[in-house]
């Protein structure tokens, strides 16, 4: 009997999410993706790119564009402080940065705390949105990154294949 049970809490124990910051608003994604946090530091702008792709980075010898997922959402004139941070991400083999205001924690949630998102207009599309984490009072939405980053509109693999 307790072999059934142990089985049954580990298929709920949930996915943890590194939860992060864009205005006011407190996203979170999948831990793995996430292979590193680094401080933000200044890019290499490319010439006609996206405003959204702030430009490139060295890493440690890999080039990798960095996307301002402020710039992307609207959310206002980004500022880059001692908070901001690039969320180093690996997409389906694929490095890139992505420029957030600050990251506060790795969150576990339980299938029970993810909520559906509900329709409506947001600056995100809702294509995007896994659901609604609820830890207590606080909200993340939970984004999928792969299927974001991997998007035609972000037009990021088609620039890296080239």
């Amino acid at each position: 009997m307790s072999e059934a049970l142990t089985t049954g809490a580990n298929e709920i124990a949930g996915h943890e999410y590194l939860a992060f910051k864009l205005g006011s608003e407190e996203y979170g994604i999948d831990i793995l993706k996430v292979q590193e946090i680094r401080g933000y530091e200044a890019v290499t702008r490319i010439a006609n790119a996206p405003e959204f792709i702030k430009g490139v980075i060295n890493l440690r010898g890999i080039i990798i564009p960095v996307v301002d997922m402020r710039i992307k959402f609207n959310l206002g004139e980004p500022i880059y402080d001692q908070f901001t941070v690039v969320i180093i991400l690996n997409i389906s083999g694929r490095i890139v940065g992505m420029v957030v205001d600050s990251v506060s924690d790795v969150t576990t949630l339980t299938p029970e705390q993810v909520k559906p998102a509900p329709e409506m207009g947001t600056a995100f599309s809702s294509d995007y949105m896994i659901g609604l984490g609820t830890i207590d009072e606080r909200m993340l939405i939970l984004v999928n990154i792969d299927k974001l980053m991997l998007s035609p509109e972000m037009g990021l693999m088609e620039q890296l294949a080239a």
